[in-house]
């Protein structure tokens, strides 16, 4: 089977995208993982399928991460999705709305970038007891579509993020599931710096938009940050968290920045 793909990068978060409208791409696990294995495939930290729509937005949002195992929500993915599904739409559209399994987002095209409403985060906690060896940082959760801890360290480049990462996403206590981990430091107020650990992918990444969420509102509820918060990301780019605090709830989530075609083309598999 030729199947056609597009490669786009979210602030240095790439996936392979494909149009799967007409659901005629029925991939297995092992084929989306060969498809982002950067040896023997295209390459990608996850892999995006556009399908049609089942409950009113203009369309379903799947994403698989490179291990080909199906995630909730990516947000930097979500905004590649978003440039990628107005480019589809005839009538050159500002808006575009899609279903994801954490709830339907829209995607705002806003000059050169992105902004997505992302879903309400959940199961937040403060401190969540878990220390790591050798990370001398309290460990933070929080849900923004798909499962976060954040610790604030002091020397963000030369912290151990794979090592410590992968220790806190196999950790018991976020067992069955796991979580993305992520390390971040305040350059100054309302302005940070991360580095992410992202599950399923089992590696750092240049960037994870759900991760640059987890943070900002981390660092709001620890340090009285107002919105928008800024974040700058190993990939380089700095993008903009905003929210709306309503006594113990975040509402009106949005994650802006960049959204870029890399090249497509046909690959066997």
């Amino acid at each position: 089977m030729l199947l056609h793909f597009y490669k786009m990068n979210g602030a240095g978060n790439d996936f392979v995208v494909i149009d799967n409208r007409d659901l005629s791409a029925a991939l297995t696990k092992e084929q989306i993982e060969h498809l982002c294995d950067r040896h023997r495939g295209i390459g990608a930290d996850g892999l995006l399928a556009v399908e049609p729509s089942e409950k009113g937005a203009d369309f379903k949002f799947r994403y698989y991460n490179a291990d080909g195992g199906e995630a909730e929500m990516c947000g930097n993915g979500a905004r590649c999705f978003g440039r990628f599904t107005a480019a589809l739409m005839e009538d050159d559209p500002e808006r575009v709305t899609f279903e994801t399994i954490a709830g339907t987002l829209a995607a705002e095209l806003v000059d050169d970038n992105i902004r997505i409403a992302m879903s309400e985060p959940k199961d937040l906690k403060i401190d969540t007891g878990v220390e790591i060896p050798d990370l001398n940082a309290k460990l933070h959760f929080i849900n923004t579509g798909v499962p976060h801890v954040v610790a604030f360290v002091a020397d963000l480049p030369g912290t151990e993020v794979v090592r410590h990462g992968a220790t806190i996403r196999y950790h018991k206590a976020f067992a069955p599931a796991g979580t993305n981990a992520n390390f971040a430091t305040v350059l100054a107020p309302g302005h940070i710096a991360i580095r992410t650990y992202e599950r399923g992918v089992e590696d750092e990444t240049l960037a994870c938009g759900t991760g640059m969420v987890a943070c900002a509102l981390m660092h709001h509820l620890l340090d009285g940050a107002p919105s928008p918060i800024k974040v700058d990301v190993k990939g380089g780019d700095t993008l903009e968290i905003g929210f709306e605090k309503k006594g113990d709830t975040f509402t009106n989530v949005t994650l802006t920045g960049p959204a870029d075609f890399v090249f497509e083309g046909d690959i066997e598999i």
